[in-house]
């Protein structure tokens, strides 16, 4: 379970996090929810389909992406958040990897952090998670967005990123964020090769050893496009499917997805299985 300020989020069943991109450059709906209104009509139907939570974020994470000013990105996303949250009763999370930014989030409503550098990119980010008492998702990143995708190379990739998460997870609580109260992610595409991807995927159940709920974010990525033949984002749902139904079943708590409905079914039928 965890817990947040606009109610529980049970676990027991898998979690849909609904992606809304504030951002002109995100990889697949960039352009798509920068207008408030917009965003909020997007959300709406996304909570309808099925999403528990919606990860709201204000800077492109795609590869190659540059850092966004911090002012900019608190211009891009406030308004949205606003809107969104007059919208939707259910939790917001905010996708940063700034405190500041968070912190402004969480004033203007939103209940969980989301950092894909997990704690790294600022010093006052864990500490802020504490102090707030709001859950946090602590994402595994080899490099930063513009360096990632230059040749990642692991000797052991599905060890050298549960050995990271358990780290970050430990720095976490050092700060005062307790400990049902963090989500790991992998970091699917986020200095991953397609062979990488595949290693963490198959062996997601190592990271669910570690004893906290595992984020998948792997909806419409690079990789999947790459197995089949070369095929863009808007042409990756069926892709995206077989990976929400194997990452249920190797132990996926929460599913980063952009295709709400789909995923519901997905899950539906995936988590039917596993419980037979």
């Amino acid at each position: 379970m965890l817990h947040t300020r606009s109610g529980p989020v049970p676990l027991d069943r898998v979690v849909l996090v609904g992606i809304l991109n504030a951002t002109p450059d995100s990889f697949s709906d960039g352009g798509c929810h920068l207008d408030p209104g917009a965003a909020a009509a997007t959300a709406a139907a996304m909570v309808a389909a099925g999403a528990g939570v919606l990860d709201l974020g204000a800077e492109s994470t795609r590869p190659g992406a540059t850092p966004v000013p911090l002012e900019e990105e608190r211009r891009r996303l406030l308004p949205v958040l606003a809107a969104v949250r007059m919208a939707v009763g259910v939790p917001l999370s905010v996708d940063t990897t700034k405190a500041d930014v968070a912190r402004a989030a969480l004033d203007a409503g939103a209940d969980v952090v989301n950092d894909v550098s997990a704690g790294r990119g600022d010093p006052g980010m864990l500490p802020l998670c504490a102090r707030e008492r709001v859950p946090v998702v602590l994402m595994h990143m080899q490099g930063t967005p513009v360096t990632m995708q230059r040749a990642p190379c692991y000797a052991d990739v599905v060890a050298e990123v549960a050995a990271f998460l358990a780290g970050r997870a430990a720095a976490a609580v050092e700060a005062g964020v307790a400990r049902d109260a963090i989500v790991l992610d992998p970091g699917i595409g986020f200095g991953k090769s397609v062979a990488h991807n595949l290693a963490l995927l198959a062996r997601l159940d190592v990271l669910a050893d570690l004893g906290y709920p595992v984020l998948v974010g792997a909806s419409r990525k690079g990789f999947i496009g790459e197995l089949l033949g070369g095929r863009g984002p808007g042409e990756r749902l069926f892709g995206t499917a077989a990976v929400l139904a194997l990452a249920v079943a190797r132990g996926a708590r929460l599913l980063r997805v952009h295709d709400v409905a789909a995923a519901r079914d997905v899950v539906a039928v995936a988590e039917a299985i596993a419980r037979a």
